[in-house]
């Protein structure tokens, strides 16, 4: 097995760049790694740290601005599953999906959110994928496990809250923050499970906007399955219009090529 220094084992892209340095190129299409590799599991916050040459902070700080600084990364990192489509330009960031997100929270019908608290739902799409900042957006392509991604995302928020915010205002706003965002992992409660749901109909709305902008030479068409896993009746109502929205696209894309056609064969 390859071993990676500490440093270059921070982040899966950087993982898969020295992994094809040494074994060639991973599929152009899944670009998983070949399957006799295991990816290296040595992240810890203080790797991804000093990876990215940003500022490591031991002792929590008076201030809040380093942890303002730090989740600026949200707004520059790109949501991964994207990229692996080379049509697809502009890729959405992942303070992108959580800000549609937190405003879908905050749209939804009565018969969506009744009984539900939904300030706490929109404070949730707004921390979710957080520890995102300092571990990555890692996709089921980067063949990490599951209890490994959890592990590198529980330590990027212990050390967003306990260290980075650890003395702003007692540490209970950072302690609030890592509360939610574990509510949404573990994704018993109403509320996080209308939160899972929220974050699937998101991924359905940027999946059919990205095919608009590719006029028809983008096909999302793998992403469709995200749809069947929403539980909850009134967000599934939702799916059924993006994808009925998504039919009427394709079925224009298709009349518009055969048209096309039937004027070059005359």
């Amino acid at each position: 097995m390859t071993q990676l220094p500490g440093t270059l084992a921070a982040h899966p892209r950087r993982q898969r760049q020295l992994l094809e340095e040494h074994h060639g190129p991973f599929n152009k299409v899944s670009r998983n790694p070949p399957s006799h590799i295991l990816p290296p599991y040595s992240l810890t916050s203080l790797t991804a740290l000093r990876d990215f040459s940003l500022p490591t902070v031991s002792t929590p700080p008076r201030t809040p601005l380093p942890f303002f600084h730090l989740i600026e990364r949200l707004k520059t990192t790109p949501r991964e599953g994207w990229r692996r489509f080379p049509d697809i330009n502009r890729v959405e960031s992942i303070s992108d999906h959580m800000y549609r997100m937190s405003i879908i929270t905050m749209l939804a019908p009565p018969s969506v959110t009744e009984g539900l608290d939904i300030p706490h739902c929109t404070k949730m799409a707004l921390v979710h994928d957080m520890a995102e900042s300092l571990v990555g957006d890692i996709t089921p392509q980067d063949g990490v496990p599951k209890e490994e991604k959890m592990r590198r995302e529980s330590d990027a928020m212990d050390y967003l809250c306990d260290t980075l915010l650890g003395a702003w205002g007692g540490g209970n706003q950072g302690q609030e923050i890592k509360r939610i965002f574990l509510e949404y992992e573990e994704g018993t409660t109403e509320e996080s499970k209308f939160v899972h749901d929220v974050d699937k109909i998101e991924l359905l709305l940027q999946m059919i906007e990205y095919e608009r902008r590719g006029e028809g030479d983008v096909d999302l068409v793998e992403f469709l399955p995200t749809a069947e896993r929403i539980r909850g009746e009134g967000v599934k109502a939702w799916a059924r219009e993006i994808l009925e929205e998504r039919d009427m696209f394709w079925r224009d894309v298709h009349a518009r090529r055969d048209s096309l056609g039937n004027d070059e064969a005359t």
